[in-house]
């Protein structure tokens, strides 16, 4: 649909649509977002950008939201198991499959600078983590005296300092093979039974790569010190390419 040499009189989700993903393709192209390049080659005029976003502060907002939005969406794909701790994992894991798969969206969603559209909906993507860190206290995995939230945030520290590292950083696909680890670690030390807690990650870990297509690092059970899972092969995790 050709929106060129048009007024824009009504709200068309489609051409809000539009311009969100073209910032979002010029920051992974590393190309200026202004208010003449957003609309340039796309048939809209730069009243478009008032229309929908108010300004340029309003793309901004919306670039944010849109990175919390992506995250939920792959969320709510996700199906909860009898563990977990299993489950924790895979939250983790996805949210690194999501960052990477959208490195300048993920940049964006936590720019202070600009405040989110809506703050309830992006901070229920974090509650999906304090819902599993419930249930995992619950079931006597955590301890009691564990508070969920914050496990759901400490888990998203993980998640995010290997994201930030890798996909902006310094270091090699390969690294976010510790995230396994650092999980591991960080469950036990809320109570979780330490052969217990590796199965169960490695078990997430594992079920996201191959089930939800995620390319994650291989991480094999000798590298991570602990023995999989029964009929879970750690070695069968997909590889990203650096």
């Amino acid at each position: 649909m050709s929106y060129r040499n048009t007024m824009v009189r009504a709200r068309n989700p489609a051409v809000r649509t539009l311009l969100v993903e073209r910032a979002a393709r010029m920051l992974r192209v590393r190309e200026p977002v202004t208010l003449r390049s957003l609309v340039a080659g796309t048939g809209v005029s730069t009243m478009a950008v008032y229309t929908y976003f108010g300004g340029m502060d309003g793309v901004w907002r919306a670039l944010r939201q849109e990175g919390f939005t992506r995250l939920a969406a792959r969320y709510a794909t996700l199906a909860t198991s009898q563990d977990p701790i299993r489950d924790l994992t895979v939250l983790v894991a996805v949210y690194l499959g999501n960052a990477l798969e959208h490195p300048d969206l993920y940049r964006v969603m936590f720019d202070a600078a600009f405040d989110l559209e809506d703050l309830a909906a992006a901070e229920a993507t974090l509650e999906y983590l304090v819902r599993a860190a419930e249930r995992a206290r619950e079931t006597g995995r955590f301890r009691a005296d564990v508070a969920p939230r914050e496990v759901a945030v400490r888990s998203w520290v993980v998640a995010h300092g290997l994201v930030s590292l890798v996909a902006n950083g310094p270091l090699p696909h390969q690294a976010l093979a510790d995230g396994v680890p650092l999980l591991v670690a960080l469950f036990v030390s809320w109570g979780d039974e330490p052969a217990r807690c590796r199965r169960s990650v490695a078990d997430g870990w594992g079920s996201v790569a191959e089930a939800e297509g995620l390319r994650v690092p291989l991480v094999r059970a000798e590298d991570a010190g602990f023995e999989p899972a029964r009929g879970v092969n750690p070695n069968t995790i997909s590889n990203r390419a650096p």
